[in-house]
């Protein structure tokens, strides 16, 4: 048995963005991305949930302080995307199209190289209350 303890961060924040693939004719987003291609874009209430697995600290108890961990999530996530055009306001997403898939594999790339080695990392993103991705797959 081992003693590795799964901690979670809930957040969240409020995006707009539109499906769009440029190497496609418009009749073919939309039909793949329907309302998502709307050339006024669209937005989201979007709810973040960071996962981190790793053993106790055995002199704080923490798998990792949970403050900075939210500290981290604001600098790194909230700070760059909260109230954004992720099209055009998000160098990440300036080549990229901001499906929930990719935003929830950029955020894991943004926490990763903050976040110690050893602790396992999975992103959950809601885009809706009913539709959600989480990378990496479990």
């Amino acid at each position: 048995m081992t003693n590795k303890v799964a901690v979670f961060r809930k957040e969240h924040f409020n995006a707009a963005h539109r499906l769009h693939n440029p190497n496609w004719d418009e009749q073919t987003n939309q039909k793949i991305f329907g309302k998502c291609n709307n050339p006024h874009f669209h937005g989201h209430n979007y709810d973040l949930i960071v996962r981190l697995i790793g053993t106790p600290d055995p002199e704080t108890g923490y798998v990792i302080d949970l403050k900075v961990l939210s500290d981290l999530i604001k600098e790194q996530v909230l700070d760059r995307f909260d109230h954004r055009n992720l099209n055009e306001d998000c160098v990440e997403f300036s080549q990229l199209n901001p499906t929930a898939e990719n935003i929830a594999m950029v955020i894991y790339q943004l926490l990763r190289s903050k976040i110690d080695a050893k602790l396992d990392l999975q992103i959950r993103l809601y885009e809706t209350e009913r539709n959600f991705v989480e990378f990496p797959a479990p």
